[in-house]
Parts: structure tokens; C-alpha cells; sequence
């Protein structure tokens, strides 16, 4: 492990405190428009145009995706971007029937998945404290921190994609354990959900579905 100290780690910190600062001087909020594009009036796609989705936007997404938060920096996710027939074919044995042209049709399918040893990398994500002791022959509690924040990374992913210009739709309508046994056979990399991407067909929407209002599912304490 290598972390700054002294007058090196004051004068990144000060930075860091100013970057804030001048960010939300810049922008105070997002505008309404795009709050609507990434969640407000987003809608889970399930019909897609024949429009290629560029390598480079994918590692776009990857790159706002990575800074969202998770405990400790821990950054359990890994992402698997099928987009080839035959890596099609093998994820569609995964699938439920009536699923299946929602995957194969799309440009993209990320395999959103966590990796069980994310806590080795700990020196290089979380340089300034060795955490390694607390994940080391605690089997659950390296479950559970690695589905958590890789599922909390997998929300990051879906926003990010949408703000720059895709479309999602997530899928959960599938077995984990033959996506884990098609591709991640001998690894300690384990299937979270599906999320297929590209530019939506709208012909395949229909209605928003209700949502709850505040007041029943909000409260202070």
C-alpha cells in the first residue's frame, strides 16, 4: 500500500474540498430535463432499433459508473459486455423463453456481476488503511458487501447509460446459476442481473405503471 501523507495529503485534500465547492457553484442542480432522462421519465425498454452501440460509449459508462460510491471503495462489480452471437447463444440458455428476444434483439447485454475477492484489491482501492483483516475468512460478510455495492454499482451503470443517450432494460427473469456455470465456471465472479442496452424502438412501451405517492411508503423519525 502507497498513500499520500503530510503536506502531500493536506494539499489533496484541500483540492479535493475547492473541486466540491466550484462544482456545485457551476451547477447547483440538475435541470428538470434531465433528472426526466435519467429517472424522473426513463422507462425500461424491451424493443430495440438496430442502431450499434460503440465500444467507446461503453467504457464511457464504465468510466462515470466506477465513481459512484460503495463502502470502503470496494468496487465489487465486474461488468460483461455480450455482444457477439455465439456469447448471445450461451447467455440465452439462462434465460425465460418470453426473455429471450428482449436479449438477443438488443446491441448490448451487460452482465452485471460482483467478485467475491474484490477485498485483495483493498491496498491498491483503499491505500491509506490495509481493511484486508476485515474480510479475511469471513465468507459472509464478503457476500453481502459484494452483492450490496455491486448491486448499488449496477444502479450507477443504468443512470450513467441513460445520461448519455442510451436506453436500459434490466432483467432479472433469468437462472444466475447457468450464467455463473456459461461465465464465470472456475472464478470468484458471481452473475447479480442482467441489463440490456442500446437505442430503444418505442413501439414496444406501454403504460407507466403507479408508483407509491410520499406519504405511504416516507417517513421521519
Amino acid at each position: 500500500m502507497s498513500a499520500p501523507t503530510g503536506a502531500e495529503l493536506e494539499a489533496l485534500r484541500a483540492k479535493a474540498q475547492q473541486d466540491h465547492r466550484d462544482l456545485r457553484d457551476r451547477i447547483p442542480r440538475l435541470s428538470d430535463d434531465a433528472i426526466a432522462l435519467i429517472l424522473r421519465e426513463s422507462r425500461s425498454h424491451y424493443a430495440w432499433t438496430d442502431k450499434p452501440v460503440s465500444d467507446d460509449l461503453l467504457e464511457e459508462i464504465y468510466d462515470i459508473t466506477i465513481n459512484g460510491a460503495t463502502s470502503m471503495n470496494t468496487l465489487p462489480a465486474r461488468f460483461i459486455f455480450v455482444k457477439s452471437t455465439e456469447g448471445k447463444e450461451r447467455l440465452a440458455k439462462s434465460l425465460k423463453p418470453k426473455n429471450v428476444p428482449k436479449m438477443m434483439d438488443a446491441p448490448v447485454t451487460a452482465i452485471i456481476a460482483y467478485d467475491l475477492d474484490f477485498w485483495k484489491e483493498l491496498p491498491f482501492l483503499f491505500p491509506h488503511e490495509d481493511r484486508r483483516p476485515l474480510f479475511e475468512n469471513k465468507p459472509e460478510y464478503v457476500a453481502d458487501t459484494a452483492f450490496r455495492n455491486g448491486t448499488l454499482q449496477g444502479a450507477y451503470f443504468m443512470i450513467a447509460a441513460r445520461a448519455v443517450g442510451l436506453d436500459v432494460g434490466a432483467m432479472s427473469g433469468f437462472s444466475n446459476k447457468i450464467v455463473d456455470e456459461e461465465f464465470f465456471a472456475g472464478t470468484t465472479l458471481k452473475s447479480n442481473f442482467l441489463c440490456n442496452l442500446g437505442y430503444a424502438d418505442e413501439t414496444g412501451l406501454f403504460q407507466k405503471l403507479p408508483r407509491f405517492p410520499f406519504e405511504k411508503v416516507c417517513t421521519y423519525a
